[in-house]
């Protein structure tokens, strides 16, 4: 398949095929003209990479997952990571939608005045610097 019938069969952008392919995602078995042609398999692989991302996987994280010979290099050590990480986001995404309710239907005067909401903004603002912290120590992180 040319570069335009996988764009159009997947949904993916050619633009983003391109990209991926420079990321070692995905790779070309050749040209028809100008075209990049790649294999009936590259559909597969293209579904392995958008569940990989919507489970919170970094593009380099898939790369290194998905093997050079096509067949995937999982490591299951990290899917479980990965299945605890998405379970603290959870709750916490259930905290904020139970406290945001509360607030919508909260009788203080003021949300500021809502010891509930005060809760909320405090571990929000926690959160948020977990999180910054998170990101600066991965980024110094040698690669898998």
């Amino acid at each position: 398949m040319d570069i335009s019938q996988v764009a159009k069969q997947s949904g993916v952008a050619a633009s983003r095929l391109r990209y991926y392919e420079e990321k070692g995602l995905i790779r070309a078995i050749g040209r028809d003209g100008l075209k990049r042609v790649f294999s009936p398999g590259i559909l597969e692989r293209l579904a392995l990479i958008a569940l990989g991302q919507s489970a919170g996987f970094s593009l380099d994280e898939i790369a290194g997952m998905l093997g050079r010979d096509g067949n995937p290099e999982i490591d299951k050590a990290r899917l479980v990571e990965k299945a605890d990480e998405l379970d603290g986001r959870i709750k916490r995404l259930c905290a904020m939608r139970d406290g945001l309710r509360h607030a919508a239907q909260c009788s203080a005067p003021s949300y500021l005045e809502c010891p509930k909401f005060q809760r909320l903004m405090q571990h929000a603002a926690k959160a948020d610097k977990k999180q910054r912290q998170s990101g600066a120590a991965r980024q110094n992180k040698p690669p898998r």
